[in-house]
């Protein structure tokens, strides 16, 4: 009884952590010179295309512009880098065979002894992308990719949507640029 214990602790464990987890990857134009890069704008044509709701684009923009500001960006109205986004969304379905025993076990058995049930579990899955774009030449020179599970309550959208990009803006500058 107690390895099952233990085993359910590690589960648990397991799925709360993999539910706050958000995985990262960047790619770059290793010819940009990452360095000239100074201040920011939004590309609003960019943004607009993004299919998620203007809240959730408002809370979005704000977490990104925190980590530009804190890079030691300037937000002008004449930028040399142009910030956009993009976004997708998948529902996740999980089903769990269930197999219990003891109390609040139910099955054919009552609340106590064996018992067996399946629990569905939906939770969305999005991914971001944050695209840094050189404004002068209108080309795209880096971009950071976001993936982990949404926020369904009001309260705790804006704390994920700044993990989320946090984690995403670690990224940036790339690592070979970052050393020089």
């Amino acid at each position: 009884m107690k390895n099952f214990k233990l085993l359910m602790l590690i589960a648990v464990v397991t799925i709360f952590s993999a539910c706050s987890s958000v995985r990262v990857s960047s790619d770059y134009d290793q010819d940009a010179n990452f360095n000239e890069y100074k201040s920011f704008a939004f590309f609003k044509p960019g943004i607009d295309k993004a299919e998620i709701s203007d809240l959730d684009k408002k809370r979005i923009l704000r977490a990104i512009e925190d980590n530009m500001l804190a890079k030691g960006f300037v937000k002008s109205d004449n930028p040399t880098m142009l910030v956009s986004i993009f976004t997708t969304a998948q529902q996740r379905v999980d089903v769990y065979n269930n197999f219990g025993w003891g109390w609040g076990a139910w099955g054919p058995w009552g609340p106590y002894g064996a018992g067996f049930g399946n629990t569905v579990s939906r939770s969305t899955e999005g991914t971001l992308y944050i695209d840094l774009i050189d404004a002068s030449k209108k080309e795209l020179v880096w971009q950071g990719q976001g993936t982990g599970y949404l926020a369904k309550s009001v309260d705790k959208k804006q704390e994920r949507i700044n993990e989320i990009v946090g984690e995403i803006m670690q990224e940036y500058p790339p690592k070979q640029m970052a050393s020089n």
